[in-house]
């Protein structure tokens, strides 16, 4: 099979294509032919050398991907060759072959291609996780999304808005800031022209709002403490500007607030299961009759897999880059 190599940790130039023999699938596992994989900061970091695969996951990148089933391993049930999928992976997408737990496909509606496909899994499943079963959002409360115009931003937006939810959320310049308003966000605070938290005061109330889905980490931490409503929750996905803050205490006690931090890859087999159990009921609904969408800002082919690292760390990207097989 073809798929891409890092031998040492660096930047894009690091990434490289290889041939290796076609893995096998194992108990439960399904071995797919993969057409697009979706491309993500947390490949960038593995790339990096700050995100390294967990222990049993391949060592190539890739978290999600999009393509047929070429055989089924023993004990898989409910897929058979041939069908058409999208896969949550704990690595190995950047490839021509792939294996994925069985619990962790989800059916490609007959109007999708591949490429857009490849683009909704770990969005999806992340947006999923940490706005409704990590971060409680229902119908009628307020979500303050950062990163409204990333790949997990642009999906969050729609399945915020889709739960009934008032969505604000963040973007870097007009442009993005009119692409977000587009896909639902009812408030849109461009981060490089205006202050975030009187953006967020003004546009509830004086309230604050119930949820944060942030990808700042610590430069973000003040800010967002001061944009939450009394109860308010904030779920931290990322770590763009940091790892380290000091959290005013004081103000998270008079808040009554709670901060979350959580990660999708390194979760055990049985968590993911439910998160794509949870994903198929509750949103692939949406996926299937088209109004939520994925967003695909540039298809590059897997032999340039570099090129595509550098489009997403270049910060011009709205929505999805995504790996082409074909």
């Amino acid at each position: 099979m073809r798929t891409v190599a890092i031998d040492r940790p660096g930047g894009p130039d690091v990434l490289h294509e290889v041939t290796r023999p076609d893995p096998q699938p194992g108990p439960g596992e399904v071995l797919l032919e993969v057409a697009a994989a979706g491309v993500n900061r947390a490949d960038i970091l593995q790339r990096q050398g700050f995100y390294p695969p967990p222990p049993g996951a391949p060592d190539t990148p890739g978290l999600e991907c999009a393509g047929r089933v070429a055989a089924v391993g023993a004990g898989v049930t409910g897929w058979q060759v041939g069908d058409r999928v999208a896969a949550l992976l704990d690595g190995g997408g950047y490839a021509d072959r792939a294996l994925a737990p069985a619990a962790q496909l989800l059916p490609i509606p007959d109007r999708m291609d591949f490429v857009a496909a490849a683009a909704l899994p770990e969005a999806v499943c992340t947006a999923w996780s940490n706005l409704v079963m990590v971060g409680g959002l229902t119908a009628g409360q307020t979500v303050l999304i950062h990163g409204g115009s990333g790949g997990v931003g642009t999906v969050a937006i729609q399945l915020a808005v889709a739960r009934g939810a008032r969505v604000l959320t963040t973007a870097g310049g007009p442009q993005r800031v009119a692409r977000c308003r587009r896909l639902g966000a009812e408030t849109v605070i461009d981060h490089r022209a205006e202050d975030v938290v009187a953006a967020v005061r003004e546009a509830t109330g004086g309230n604050g709002v119930d949820l944060i889905l942030d990808v700042l980490g610590a430069g973000g931490l003040r800010a967002n403490l001061r944009c939450l409503a009394i109860g308010g929750r904030i779920v931290v996905i990322g770590l763009q500007q940091g790892r380290k803050a000091e959290l005013d205490l004081g103000l998270l006690l008079a808040k009554r607030a709670s901060i979350h931090g959580t990660t999708l890859r390194a979760r055990p087999l049985a968590e993911k299961a439910e998160i794509v159990a949870q994903v198929r009921d509750h949103v692939w609904p949406a996926v299937e009759a088209g109004s939520l969408r994925p967003i695909v800002d540039t298809v590059v082919p897997l032999a340039e897999a570099g090129r595509a690292h550098e489009l997403l760390e270049s910060g011009a990207v709205f929505g999805k880059v995504v790996l082409s097989t074909q």
